[in-house]
């Protein structure tokens, strides 16, 4: 048999809610094999990020190097890169290795507010990392960052999906955790072709550290598994759901999701 392994390439987040530790976390709930390639230490907690410790590139490189001529995954996951050169050097080797199945995260700032992107490294992201990507997953600032549009509305999101498609993205996905005008929770699925719109009732708390992080990685396992991407989205859509509403209520700020709350409804409906 098989096992579906899955290589996250992000930053490490020492509280644990969200980064390498949130994506690890979701891999191993959805049964998949996780491996890490560490872009950079992050000192931070609930209440905000004290500290952001990039490594060097070659660092980066030569983790990807290891796990992909031993290891090869068959989905990858890109959280944080924090630079345009740590962007382009992840881009070189996911061309070199021929790795599938890539979902962007396009994590620009922290729950805190604080940057977690250089300026200069957006245009590195959209224009060489996202056009190698069969799903991007931004949330409504990344993707207003991504694409130069405000979005107040779904007509906004959709307007930006189709930007972002043509940046080369096979699929969009544009989370609604930041929309304001809804009183539902709708993730938005974009094609090319077809919209998708994934519901779930919006839930008022303030843990909700690592969702980003732990949406993209769910849809990674799920792509691993051999899932299609609408698949994969609904799963990981469900998962975020369930991980918000069973919180751990942990922290003095921003807390972190529930990541076995899904596993957890699941055996509840067997």
């Amino acid at each position: 048999m098989s096992i579906p392994k899955a290589l996250t390439i992000a930053g490490s987040d020492s509280g644990g809610g969200a980064g390498i530790q949130a994506d690890l976390k979701t891999f191993q709930e959805q049964e998949v094999f996780g491996m890490s390639a560490i872009t950079a230490v992050t000192a931070q907690n609930t209440v905000g990020v004290q500290g952001v410790y990039p490594l060097d590139v070659e660092a980066i490189v030569t983790q990807i190097n290891s796990i992909a001529t031993d290891l090869k995954p068959d989905a990858v996951k890109t959280g944080m890169l924090f630079s345009a050169e740590i962007i382009e050097a992840v881009a070189q080797k996911l061309k070199e290795y021929k790795l599938k199945n890539v979902v962007v995260d396009p994590v620009m700032i922290a729950k805190g507010g604080q940057s977690l992107l250089q300026q200069e490294a957006v245009h590195a992201l959209s224009h060489t990392l996202l056009p190698l990507c069969e799903v991007a997953t931004p949330n409504i600032p990344e993707a207003e960052v991504l694409t130069g549009r405000t979005i107040h509305s779904l007509e906004d999101r959709k307007e930006a999906a189709k930007h972002i498609y043509h940046l080369g993205v096979k699929n969009v996905v544009i989370k609604g955790g930041h929309d304001q005008t809804n009183n539902s929770m709708i993730d938005l699925i974009f094609d090319g072709a077809h919209f998708e719109e994934i519901v779930h009732d919006k839930m008022k708390t303030k843990h909700t550290h690592g969702t980003g992080c732990t949406f993209a990685a769910c849809v990674t396992a799920e792509l691993a598994k051999g899932r299609t991407v609408i698949e994969a989205v609904q799963t990981a859509s469900d998962f975020v759901h369930y991980a918000i509403k069973h919180t751990l209520n942990i922290g003095n700020g921003h807390g972190p999701t529930n990541h076995w709350a899904y596993r957890k409804h699941k055996l509840l409906l067997q």
